[in-house]
């Protein structure tokens, strides 16, 4: 009697804990904001089916084949390497989500050379979603060279270049891939009127 009883508040304590923590963290709802919300459900159901939030039921619009996610369509990635293209790639990694490029110099600066490296921390387009590093190496002699990390202009200037191409990458997909919702499949628009 007593094993079946610890057993049995041990299973509960379980379900307990994991009631507790469901309720926690990622798997609370993204909070909204309710100016930007219609209060027609129509025009509700409308603009999440548009913006791709939605779903529909019994076919609607099938599309045979897959969804893929290649890097060219992660616009903050397509800006990045947008951004840098006139540097020498030393790695560019996709599903580490981080751009490493090759020591780069113009020219101007004799002995002086750029490394930048690009992490991607989120792939929403935010101030947040990139840690750029850049690197500058001065060399007196082909051996006697100190790197050193900078902070300042140039990191703001990138991020700032990269996120507002991302934007316009953005603005462009979603325009491109913009689906108007199709109302004429709702119940109440299939129902004959009745004649008298």
């Amino acid at each position: 009697m007593i094993i079946k009883n610890t057993l049995f508040l041990r299973q509960f304590s379980i379900f307990c804990l994991l009631i507790f923590l469901s309720s926690c963290g990622p798997f609370k709802p993204a909070p909204s904001d309710a100016r930007k919300v219609p209060p027609n459900v129509d025009e509700r159901v409308r603009q999440n089916i548009e913006q791709g939030k939605g779903f529909r039921l019994m076919g609607g619009n099938k599309q045979k084949g897959g969804t893929f996610d290649f890097a060219s369509s992660n616009e903050l990635w397509r800006a990045s390497l947008d951004t840098i293209d006139f540097m020498p790639l030393l790695s560019a990694n996709y599903s580490g989500g981080i751009i490493i490029t090759d020591w780069y110099s113009d020219g101007k600066n004799s002995g002086e050379s750029l490394k930048i490296s690009i992490r991607f921390l989120t792939n929403e387009i935010r101030s947040d979603a990139l840690d750029v590093k850049v690197f500058i190496k001065k060399c007196k002699s082909t051996e006697n060279c100190i790197v050193t990390e900078t902070k300042g202009v140039i990191i703001s200037e990138l991020k700032k270049k990269i996120l507002y191409q991302a934007s316009i990458y953005k603005k462009e997909n979603d325009k491109k891939n913009f689906k108007p919702y199709d109302n004429s499949s709702k119940p109440d628009s299939n129902k004959k009127k009745k004649v008298n």
